[in-house]
């Protein structure tokens, strides 16, 4: 993520006007509110301006010395990731190479991976394996609120195999018991035999078909991009392992998500505060609770302010001393 003329523009407003305001920076550089906000969470993922704890729609920028280095670090880290990624393709390369001096067939992946491209194959591979499910299918559904259209799309693919006696248990994001379309669609599951919770966040998408064929998307800021389709017994092992865990500490559909424990968080602060502890950006905690980056960021400012804290770093030091992060954070 580079830093553009306009990203410039807005970061030195808000330089020579601590506490600047979505409204003053909009009439200020005739900016429209909703290009600024892009721009302005642009700044906040590369850390050059945080939103002020008294008032979230106001921003202060980071100096510029800060900043700087800031900015060397990000690109530092995106020149090793693609550093990296070159690496994978000359390994890749040179397995493929070695596949066709030994007559093995030069395409493809490791026996029991299917690779799908786009949201066509996916659905249409989908569509074939449920056909021959005997048993049970878990899904998780992260992404927050599920489109009306894609709803629709899944329910004569749904009737059918709860029709046929298949267990189907669906876990949905607790951002999505805000979204009636979603709600209205997993009561619908419900009536018919299926079986709906809702988890404060979902590791990844992922379909398990009778415990022995996972489909899996490969990125996980669109699932429409492409997926991998899974045999290994190893491997659909740990994922039944972690759905099951996921299962477990679900809400089930007719239950009220916990209010605030005795910390007095929200589960979904909770998981926000363990999401930041892991160096994760706002979209990306937003993209992992199904909410917006706006309201990611207000979450984030509300665990701070209730840890008195002035920076991430500081609240990190102080929930790890409060007891509100485990071990694995």
């Amino acid at each position: 993520m580079q830093l553009d003329e306009e990203g410039k523009a807005v970061y030195k407003a808000i330089l020579a006007d601590f506490g600047a305001d979505i409204a003053g920076l909009s009439s200020r550089l005739d900016i429209s509110r909703n290009r600024l906000r892009e721009i302005l969470a642009r700044l906040s993922e590369l850390s050059l301006i945080r939103a002020t704890l008294d008032a979230p729609e106001h921003y202060r920028a980071v100096d510029p010395n800060v900043a700087a280095h800031m900015l060397i670090a990000h690109h530092q880290e995106r020149i090793a990731a693609e550093q990296r990624r070159v690496a994978q393709i000359q390994l890749l390369a040179a397995e493929l190479t070695s596949d066709v001096v030994n007559g093995a067939r030069p395409h493809g992946y490791p026996d029991g991976v299917e690779q799908l491209h786009g949201i066509e194959a996916i659905r249409d591979r989908i569509g074939t394996l449920v056909k021959s499910v005997t048993g049970a299918v878990m899904t998780f559904a992260p992404g927050g609120a599920q489109s009306e259209a894609s709803l629709e799309r899944a329910k004569p693919q749904d009737r059918e195999l709860l029709r046929r006696g298949i267990r189907m248990r669906t876990l949905y994001l607790d951002s999505c018991r805000k979204s009636p379309a979603t709600m209205e669609y997993a009561q619908w599951l419900t009536e018919f035999g299926g079986e709906v919770r809702t988890a404060v966040s979902l590791p990844i998408r992922l379909m398990i078909l009778d415990h022995a064929t996972a489909v899996l998307a490969t990125d996980d800021k669109d699932s429409a991009v492409g997926a991998l389709v899974l045999r290994d017994d190893g491997t659909l092992a740990a994922l039944c392992a972690l759905f099951e865990r996921c299962w477990e500490t679900a809400v089930p559909l007719g239950a009220k998500v916990r209010g605030r424990d005795e910390s007095g968080l929200t589960a979904q602060e909770t998981e926000a505060l363990r999401l930041l502890g892991q160096g994760l950006t706002d979209e990306a905690v937003a993209a992992r609770l199904g909410v917006s980056p706006r309201t990611a960021r207000r979450i984030a400012a509300n665990v701070m302010a209730l840890l008195g804290a002035r920076s991430r770093f500081q609240a990190g030091v102080r929930a790890g001393a409060r007891g509100w992060l485990s071990g694995d954070e």
